[in-house]
Parts: C-alpha cells; structure tokens; sequence
C-alpha cells in the first residue's frame, strides 16, 4: 500500500525532530522532508509532492497564516494539519488559517514532562488526523456517485423546530462559518453547537463567528437561557446539556467523562435535545472523525426529533455525519451548501414555534 506522503514545516528542531520520528515510525506514513520556515516548505512542495503538510503556525519572518495562503492558491487541495501552541495569539492565528482552509490542527506540546510522554501524546493526536484526512480517492465536486443515488428531501409535513442543535469536529471551523453565513439574524430558534475544540479555542471561534455572520453567537456559560436568534458554542473541556426550567429552557455545563474521548460531546448534547424538546429538536452532523453523534442520534430519533447530515464530498472527514447515514438515521444527506436552506424551511415551516 502506497504510503502517506507528508512534510513537516517547524521552525523549531526540537518539534520538528519530534514530528519527524513520530511519522516515521509509522508503517503507513513517509516524511518527504521537514522545512525549518515557510519559504523552504513552500519550494519543497513541487519537489516532493507531499499528500499532506504539517505546518507550525507560530514562525517567525513568514507564520502559518502567510504560508498556508500561498500553498491554497497554488495546491488548493492539499490538506494541511496545524500545529499550534496552546496561547490567545496561537489560537487567533490558527483559527485564521483554519478559516483560510486548513483541515485541522493539534496543539504543540509544552515541552515541559519527559520527552517520551510528550512525544506520546502529540502522536495520539498528530496520527489520527492524518489517517483521518488522507483520501484514498480523489476529491469531487459535491455531486451524486454512481453508485449513491442523491437522497432527495422528502416534502412531507415537517414536525415543529424548538431547538436546532449541531455537532462538528475535524473541518467543523469552516464548515460552520459557510453554514452560518447562510442562516439569517431573524431565526426563530436558538441554535447550540459542540465544537470539538479546546478552552479558549471555543471563545475565539464565537467572535469570529459574530464578525463575519449575521446571528449573536456566544461561549455558553452554565445557566444561560435559550433565546431565538442566538447561537451557544459549548466551550472546550465542557460538556454542554440542555435542562428545562419552568417555561425555559436553559445550558448546564458540567465536568462529566469524556464520551468518545471528547468533552464537549457531541452524544452529550444531542440526548439532552431528545430530552428537552423531543419531536422538535433538529440535529445536525457535519463534518468530523470518529462517531460523536451517532449515540445522540438514536436518542433523537427515538424521540421523533430530526436529523440531518453532510455529504461526503463536501466534507473534510465523513466519519461522524457518516456513522449517522449509514445507520440510516438522517433524513437529509445534504452539501453543506444546502444545509443552512434546509434549516430555514424547517423551522419556517412552523412559524411561531419557540422552545416549547
């Protein structure tokens, strides 16, 4: 089997060193070259036609953002991993470049434990990506298969929207960016997300999101009120369930146990939806790794709510909209560029509906 092609961009040797020996060692995996700074990675790309970049967000002279503008107007496919130092001005730097079409990113490791953890558990992060965002088939334009017959949206009488609930991961920065441009500031519904993403990442994705699109998006803290027009993004570390209270409904944060080795969880606030609004909550799957989701979806569809989910080819990963397709629970399989439309008829379908 034809192994993964990468290029390691860092302008540190420690890192770049560590990130080297961590890929080689992988069967499936060949390091082409490791770059010490943006111009020499870009050179090398031509030369070494790379399957993947590692790239360092936080050099000096030409940072990730300036190198990743160039490698998308040159290699507009090629599918870029971050890595980024756990700080506010990393955090803002990455989630510009994630905005800018870069597929995911890990956090750098603080090199401050013995080396052989550090290096474990940047490999925990760093392998899963890869094999995760590697394509064994080329990419597409977001049209039907041959064999997969577009799933048409049924136009029978849609149920009440209370609450529109989304789940994301790998990719998810961008996905929700298109997705949210498209939705307009008079929905009639609160929205809430989980975000696969770490503490401070989750705040500086809100203000992104209120800057560029036309609903208030906000961290959730523990006991806000569900509100129309308004968008909650769980924060990082946090699992993120709905509760009602009275006529409200209302955000409870807690510490729970990872679920799929994520918190928030995706399955977390799914169940709740189930829970509190039932037939009219609406999930929707975008694009991610691994299987959040799918237990959420059970629930969800065992409560009659709906669900839908993104294609594969508009997405960066199809794991998780994936699981949720194949155990034959969405009732839309759908372009990101169709989501946001499909939301809108939906709860327009009901005008008047609130939390109830």
């Amino acid at each position: 089997m034809r192994k993964i092609r990468v290029l390691v961009v860092d302008d540190s040797v420690v890192i770049r060193r560590m990130v080297t020996d961590i890929l080689a060692a992988a069967p499936s995996i060949a390091v082409v070259d490791a770059a010490a700074d943006g111009a020499t990675a870009l050179a090398a790309i031509p030369r070494v036609e790379p399957d993947l970049l590692v790239l360092d967000v936080d050099m000096p002279d030409m940072n990730g953002v300036a190198v990743l503008a160039e490698v998308r107007r040159v290699h507009a496919t090629l599918p870029v991993i971050l890595l980024s130092p756990l700080t506010e001005r990393a955090a803002a730097t990455t989630l510009r470049a994630l905005s800018l079409g870069a597929a995911d990113y890990v956090t750098r490791p603080v090199l401050t434990l013995d080396m052989e953890t550090v290096k474990a558990q940047l490999a925990a992060q760093l392998l899963p990506k890869i094999h995760g965002l590697h394509r064994t088939e080329p990419l597409r334009p977001a049209a039907a298969r041959p064999d997969e017959p577009p799933l048409v949206v049924p136009r029978t009488p849609l149920a009440p929207v209370g609450v529109v609930a989304i789940g994301a991961s790998t990719g998810g920065p961008n996905a929700l960016t298109g997705l949210f441009a498209e939705l307009p500031a008079s929905m009639p519904v609160p929205v809430v997300v989980v975000q696969h993403m770490p503490p401070m990442y989750t705040r500086l994705l809100a203000d992104r999101l209120s800057s560029s699109c036309p609903l208030s998006f906000h961290e959730a803290r523990d006991g806000d009120v569900l509100e129309p027009g308004h968008v909650w993004i769980a924060p990082g570390d946090r699992h993120l369930r709905l509760v009602r209270d009275g006529a409200a409904v209302r955000i409870v944060l807690d510490d729970g146990p990872p679920e799929n080795s994520c918190r928030p969880s995706v399955d977390v606030l799914f169940r709740s939806a189930a829970a509190t609004h039932g037939a009219a909550s609406l999930a929707v799957v975008l694009t991610g790794m691994g299987q959040d989701g799918l237990r959420g979806c059970e629930a969800l569809h065992r409560s009659g709510g709906s669900i839908l989910v993104q294609d594969r080819d508009s997405a960066a990963v199809w794991g998780m909209p994936g699981a949720v397709a194949a155990a034959g629970l969405a009732q839309a399989v759908l372009p990101l560029r169709q989501i946001a439309g499909e939301i809108v008829r939906r709860v327009a379908a009901h005008p008047g509906t609130t939390n109830d």
